[in-house]
């Protein structure tokens, strides 16, 4: 999105970074490689179809090019076994792409594509040290940066700095040392941790599914997932709250997946042969810091991604809503220009893009037993509400796929409640009990 609005875009990085992407993930492991700044690229990853529509707009014919390279791909509700409060929803053709990789192999085939782009230069191995600003502190003039390997610490001049670095952003700090106000920051405590391991799977053992993913339930708040990838591979990845982690030796591991709420994972587990051991991933709970109700902000910085808003990454969320930031981003400068560009404008702009997202995780985990989150009358009547959408989703394709279209980011959660959908949920659960 920078390059349509500026001549020169520098894009900062501390992992050593490479443009190249061969399309061949057998012939050439790299394409598979976790890079440090990423721990959680070993594990499951999802674009739902609200980022892979971002994607496919910046560079058309995406999706077309990683299925070419051996991309898994299918219908979003089709070809895609999710199971959600115990209850596996209705199959049906939605009409939504998905598709099912590594993180590791798409992060390189969107790195060539954005490094291939005119003005994009990159500092790799570098890290950002500090903001650089006028006199004031009214603007952000650039950044500090400097090698990892050492070497004097320099200062890139910008007209536009975006901090995109992540969960673990200063940016908080930054703008403290600056004189502005900290964002008051939202949490979640929930204590995920992902283990995962990639096997060998025979494809025909999903039944012309790419991937089965299995939510947690209040009844057992764990879950698993399995992934068909690129080259052949599958990942599997269990995952479970509030120290009920899965075990990193075999036997554990499986023993784990054979206590989730519905059998699919485990099938598939002792179906297929290992690839290497499992591999965990902690995450303490979702944080979001509301940049968008400060009333100061400094002219020339943004921020965006798992930098404003972190969620539980078990609803599969972070991409897709970076993705529709930097589209809002795109349509923010187109207005404003690159000089005037009005952060603050900008945060209030995206707020409902990341409003949806945090009100279906915060509100996901909220329902689990022992999760530290709302229990007023509205969470309750909405929980209860759901419940019964779940068991109404596994037999009524209408319902299945409104669901789908919200967990996709499509439509928002308030769909759910539309009078011909609550029809539906209502009168079934009704009807069962007469």
């Amino acid at each position: 999105m920078l390059t349509e609005h500026f001549a020169r875009v520098i894009i900062v990085e501390r992992d050593e970074l490479s443009g190249e992407w061969a399309g061949d993930p057998e012939a050439d492991p790299r394409e598979r490689e976790v890079r440090r700044g990423v721990p959680q690229g070993r594990h499951a990853h999802g674009l739902l179809a609200a980022g892979l529509n971002v994607v496919e707009q910046l560079f058309p014919r995406a999706a077309a090019e990683l299925v070419a390279a051996g991309v898994p791909s299918g219908d979003v509700l089709g070809n895609v076994r999710f199971c959600a409060n115990g209850y596996r929803l209705r199959q049906v053709p939605s009409g939504m792409t998905a598709l099912s990789f590594s993180r590791p192999y798409l992060e390189n085939y969107l790195r060539a594509k954005v490094f291939a782009l005119p003005g994009v230069e990159v500092w790799s191995g570098t890290d950002i040290v500090d903001l650089a600003a006028d006199e004031g502190g009214a603007r952000v003039t650039g950044a500090a940066v400097q090698r990892r390997d050492g070497g004097a610490v320099q200062t890139i001049a910008a007209d536009l700095v975006v901090d995109a670095t992540g969960r673990g952003s200063r940016a908080p700090r930054w703008l403290a040392d600056l004189g502005y106000e900290r964002p008051r920051e939202e949490r979640l405590y929930v204590d995920l941790a992902y283990v995962s391991r990639h096997y060998k799977v025979d494809p025909a053992s999903l039944d012309g599914d790419i991937a089965i993913i299995i939510g947690p339930s209040a009844a057992a708040p764990r879950g698993g997932a399995v992934m068909l990838q690129e080259a052949g591979r599958a990942v599997i990845t269990l995952f479970g709250i509030l120290g009920d982690h899965a075990p990193v030796d075999d036997a554990g591991y499986r023993a784990y997946a054979g206590r989730l709420p519905l059998p699919y994972v485990a099938d598939i587990i002792e179906a297929s042969v290992p690839l290497d051991d499992p591999v965990k991933f902690r995450y303490p709970g979702s944080v979001r810091h509301r940049y968008d109700r400060l009333r100061r902000f400094p002219k020339g910085f943004v921020v965006l991604g798992d930098a404003m808003c972190s969620f539980n990454p078990m609803y599969g969320q972070g991409m897709s809503v970076a993705a529709v930031e930097a589209l809002r981003l795109g349509d923010a400068l187109a207005r404003d220009g690159g000089a005037g560009f009005d952060a603050l404008r900008f945060f209030r702009t995206v707020r409902p893009v990341v409003d949806i997202p945090w009100q279906i995780a915060t509100g996901g985990d909220a329902a689990l037993p022992g999760v530290d989150g709302p229990r007023d009358a509205r969470t309750r009547m909405v929980n209860r509400y759901l419940d019964r959408l779940y068991a109404s989703a596994a037999h009524d394709e209408v319902v299945s796929l409104a669901f789908s279209r919200v967990t996709n980011l499509l439509d928002p959660p308030t769909a759910l409640l539309r009078p011909a959908i609550a029809a539906r949920v209502l009168g079934r659960r009704g009807q069962a009990a007469a």
